[in-house]
């Protein structure tokens, strides 16, 4: 990158030291790439150069976005384009905090680029998060430098390939080292990225574990969507969503919002796909993720997409960033999966282990029923069959209501998403009933899921009118 000509930028790092910056130093020929490198330590300097964050938080995304804005304004305004025709400029930032003395604070950081692919070209951005797993600090700078490094020299070589450019951030790194779990590629040589789509890379390729997007498509690091939260969790395929996914949030949200230990200005609630669902057929459909993703952003839902698929990790993962009250809404058929112990021999603890994990945490599990169809019994919190050996322990959770019911509607027990997808694939009419209206129009309307029928006439439905529509199905009210 050195003996490029063209390439000519700034380094702002806050934290771990000057890492990256230092690698171009020690490359020899820097003086024509590196146009200034400047580390703002104090609060008082970096609010001075930046502004203040309403957040007190420094290391965090929106304090990223303020230092490659104003690096790469002052590369425009401070060099003569008369006299740099052919640079392309850049501005390298990062924020870091690495482990702390105690080691009671894991180390992360925010990282991002904002680059030219041409003189004459607006700038494209690229911002990722990153944890840090090591245990030394000094470690966890030198993955700094790396990463960094990484960062840089992808998206001058790589741009074009965005799927490269996510591989090549681990190059002389690994997951053992650093964890990144967000990303997001922004500008006009990436109009064509569907950031979702690097969401799912990011878990499928295993540099995280879950990755959240919310309602508009953006990218979300977890803490900033789950810190000191109330979360309410609802797993499935969502292929499509049917009234019975609308009426199992709709309900379990009423009844979360009833209990004395949740805020509801602090309710987050999530559509978790497990990864193992989405390729549960074989290898991952990347369109037939977006068709789920697209459904489930028009009605106005914040997805997670993990790599969780026993429920105890989730729970992991949920509490590293809240000790409130959390739940998780689930039909009796996958909690009878979740009382079979052949999922824990893994763990040394077996079954208990895992629960100890599960219900150490302040965790209610809201049960919707389940209809067996070859008897016609429906399944409840009170005749869900388990292990003989697994009742007490059943009994247990019943008694002290970390297992509840939840009401429901039975006419939409009879309802499966799967028989709604083959119908909709074959082109079969009748499976309009099983999916809320406005569900409906945003399939036609799309094309999703294979449907290939003539769109309903009229004005199309609007994002946002969806998004209304959903609200209102799972509103208490309603």
């Amino acid at each position: 990158m050195n003996l490029n000509q063209d390439l000519y930028g700034t380094f702002a790092e806050i934290g771990a030291g000057q890492e990256v910056v230092r690698h171009f130093f020690r490359a020899g020929g820097a003086s024509g790439t590196i146009a200034k490198a400047i580390s703002a330590y104090d609060k008082k300097f970096s609010d001075a150069i930046y502004g203040e964050e309403e957040s007190s938080r420094y290391v965090c995304e929106s304090r990223v976005r303020k230092m490659l804005r104003h690096e790469y304004q002052l590369m425009e305004d401070r060099l003569d384009r008369n006299e740099h025709g052919s640079k392309h400029f850049f501005a390298f930032a990062n924020t870091v905090a690495t482990i702390n003395y105690h080691k009671t604070i894991q180390g992360h950081g925010w990282f991002g680029l904002k680059f030219q692919t041409a003189p004459d070209r607006k700038p494209n951005e690229v911002i990722l998060h990153a944890r840090l797993h090591e245990q030394d600090a000094l470690a966890q700078h030198q993955t700094v430098g790396m990463l960094g490094v990484n960062l840089i020299y992808g998206c001058v070589f790589f741009y074009k390939q965005p799927k490269a450019l996510l591989q090549s951030l681990y190059d002389n790194l690994d997951r053992d080292q650093v964890e990144i779990d967000m990303i997001e590629m922004n500008g006009p040589d990436f109009e064509e990225v569907d950031n979702r789509l690097l969401s799912l890379q990011l878990v499928k390729n295993g540099m995280t574990d879950a990755v959240i997007f919310s309602p508009d498509g953006r990218n979300l690091q977890a803490s900033d969507v789950l810190y000191k939260k109330n979360i309410l969790a609802i797993r499935g395929s969502f292929r499509p969503v049917t009234k019975v996914s609308i009426d199992m949030i709709s309900k379990g949200l009423q009844q979360f919002k009833q209990e004395h230990k949740v805020e509801e200005e602090d309710i987050q609630v999530l559509f978790e796909i497990t990864l193992n669902n989405l390729s549960a057929e074989g290898d991952i459909d990347e369109q037939d993720f977006l068709d789920r993703a697209d459904v489930l952003c028009s009605i106005g839902q914040t997805v997670l997409i993990s790599n969780y698929q026993k429920y105890y990790k989730l729970i992991e993962f949920f509490s590293r960033h809240t000790k409130k009250r959390m739940g998780v809404i689930m039909g009796a058929n996958t909690l009878s999966l979740v009382f079979d112990e052949k999922y824990y021999r893994d763990l040394n603890g077996g079954i208990l282990e895992a629960f100890g994990i599960l219900f150490n945490r302040d965790l209610k599990i809201y049960l919707y029923p389940w209809k067996d169809q070859p008897t016609g019994d429906i399944w409840t919190a009170e005749t869900t069959p388990v292990h003989p050996r697994m009742q007490p322990l059943f009994d247990y959770l019943r008694f002290n209501k970390r297992v509840v019911d939840i009401p429901y509607d039975e006419d939409v027990l009879s309802i499966f998403s799967k028989d709604a997808l083959e119908m909709i694939k074959s082109g079969d009419d009748g499976w309009e009933v099983m999916v809320p209206d406005f569900v409906d129009r945003i399939i036609k309307e799309k094309c999703l899921f294979g449907f290939c029928g003539v769109a309903p006439a009229g004005e199309k439905s609007k994002p946002e009118d969806a998004a209304k529509a959903a609200a209102r199905a799972i509103s208490p009210e309603s």
